[in-house]
């Protein structure tokens, strides 16, 4: 029957520390592989002594040996630890973090170009989370968090049609600009950097079937006080490309459009007045957030900090 003064409970990691330094014959060696200062193991030995009540390890000049009571507290310690560790993986599993899936929905432009950065590093984190992916327009991604297919999504607005769903909790990843593309042998190619008002006589490569960047060249247009001429309705951005650099005309476009550029295809920024696309990660508000999804959405914030600068 235990009273007060029985030295029951240790501390779980003076118990770690007392098996390292055992197994390795060394405090130094230990205090290394542990992550510690050998002054540090030092001292939590000692206080496991006070604690036991006896010696635990003879010192010596090259290294240490454990007494009786050091080597029989060591051989119950190994367990301790590794039903600890056990309790921990187990916990780990429970938390999804080791196991699980997660579905996430993107739009093409991310999926081509900032999206694989957060991929490689959540499943080198994660590597037994199973990740799939659903690229699609922005109402079929809307449509599939909703019905719960996905368990987030990466979605976009402008300034002028900022997305709201009271259903849904958004959180900005970053913004990005808007970029002209011209082809090299275009007498702009020469610029860094453009107003819109000077590209009243240009022909216009813009998406097809009303795309949104559509709206971006109309609004851009008619502030700098032109009506745009279009000249070609692509599929996507990789057309769009391919016609500028032959000199079909010339296209806005979202700076994530141009992760893989054409070779005879030159970028020029618009300044202060490109308009700024916001690229943002929804989740439903009424759910319980799985660990998958914590982790995810961490990965993701912590990516788009060290390239907030690029898409600008």
């Amino acid at each position: 029957m235990l009273n007060d003064s029985d030295q029951s409970l240790f501390d779980i990691r003076r118990l770690a520390l007392l098996v390292e330094v055992v197994e390795q014959g060394s405090i130094t060696a230990a205090a290394d592989l542990m992550m510690y200062t050998p002054s540090a193991v030092s001292q939590q030995l000692r206080k496991l002594e006070q604690e036991v009540g006896q010696p635990l390890l003879n010192r010596r000049s090259r290294g240490v040996v454990p007494t009786e009571a050091g080597q029989m507290l060591a051989a119950h310690a190994r367990k301790i630890v590794a039903q600890m560790n056990a309790a921990q993986a187990d916990l780990d599993q429970i938390a999804g973090l080791r196991r699980g899936s997660l579905t996430v929905g993107t739009f093409p432009t991310l999926a081509g170009s900032f999206l694989p950065l957060v991929i490689r590093a959540f499943k080198k984190r994660y590597p037994a989370i199973g990740l799939a992916l659903r690229s699609a327009r922005f109402e079929e991604l809307v449509s599939d968090l909703q019905s719960g297919v996905t368990g987030l999504c990466l979605l976009w607005d402008y300034p002028w049609s900022r997305f709201h769903d009271d259903s849904i909790r958004t959180t900005e990843v970053f913004q990005e600009s808007t970029v002209l593309l011209v082809s090299r042998t275009h007498p702009l190619a020469e610029r860094d950097q453009i107003g819109m008002e000077e590209l009243r006589k240009e022909s216009w490569i813009v998406r097809a079937e009303a795309h949104p960047v559509v709206e971006v060249l109309q609004r851009s247009a008619q502030a700098a006080g032109f009506e745009p001429s279009i000249g070609f309705l692509a599929n996507d951005y990789q057309e769009a490309q391919a016609m500028v650099s032959v000199g079909m005309g010339v296209a806005l476009v979202p700076k994530t459009a141009v992760a893989l550029q054409h070779p005879d295809v030159k970028v020029i920024g618009l300044g202060p007045d490109a308009p700024l696309r916001r690229v943002f990660l929804a989740q439903r508000q009424d759910k319980v957030y799985a660990p998958a999804e914590v982790a995810f959405h961490s990965t993701l914030l912590e990516i788009a900090r060290d390239h907030a600068t690029d898409y600008l």
